[in-house]
């Protein structure tokens, strides 16, 4: 596998590395990939969450679950998709979101979420790859075990960070999250299925930029280049 990880992140990771399940991932991911199977993102972009957002960097966390598993959609951002795809249904329903609620206009054909990542949004998904049209097809191989430490990490070593928390799955993990030192918000997911039961109207970007500029640091600018 030709992964990458920023040198913060090794460095606050590097034990994760060492340990029996993380070394059987990568054994299923080099045996599925001489198998022929097409798993996605790209093995460079495997761990693309953590090269856009340096740990040092981490101000807001995004929790994603599995990574889009049609062609060229998965990018190793969660809920983004590369320049050249168009934005899926949960990601337009973010982005009327922001428009609401802080009245910048959104793209209608432009859902890379770089930006975001760049200014230290981690845009983390719980399983970080997936096997071709087979959703959630890798989310029982250890992906869980390591991205829950990842959460864990940042809670025990960081200071106020701001945890956004869509859906029931992504609200799971508050109780890896010691909220005496960090801000939850939580909402429904921006699925078409379930963003007018609680994520529409939810305010969380201007919330987190409430939170951030609270604290003395920089808002996160949501609009999109």
């Amino acid at each position: 596998m030709d992964v990458q990880i920023e040198s913060s992140w090794k460095a606050v990771l590097r034990q994760e590395f060492t340990k029996p399940y993380f070394q059987q991932i990568v054994a299923l991911l080099k045996t599925e990939k001489a198998q022929g199977k097409t798993i996605y993102p790209p093995g460079p972009l495997l761990f693309n969450a953590f090269a856009q957002t340096p740990f040092d960097a981490v101000k807001v966390v995004i929790l994603g679950q599995d990574p889009y598993h049609g062609p060229g959609q998965a990018h190793g951002l969660c809920f983004s998709v590369p320049e050249s795809v168009a934005p899926p249904p949960s990601l337009m329903n973010i982005f009327k979101e922001i428009e609401s609620d802080i009245g910048v206009g959104m793209p209608a054909r432009y859902g890379n979420l770089t930006h975001w990542a760049q200014q230290g949004v981690l845009l983390l998904n719980a399983f970080l790859s997936v096997r071709a049209n087979e959703p959630a097809s890798h989310s029982k191989i250890g992906w869980e075990t390591f991205t829950n430490q990842v959460i864990a990490i940042l809670s025990e070593k960081k200071q106020g960070v701001v945890f956004l928390l869509w859906g029931r799955f992504a609200q799971e993990k508050q109780a890896l999250i010691d909220e005496t030192r960090h801000f939850v918000l939580k909402a429904a997911h921006p699925s078409p299925f379930s963003a007018d039961k609680g994520f529409f109207g939810c305010r969380h970007f201007s919330k987190t930029n409430e939170l951030l500029v609270q604290q003395g640091f920089a808002p996160i600018d949501w609009k999109l280049p």
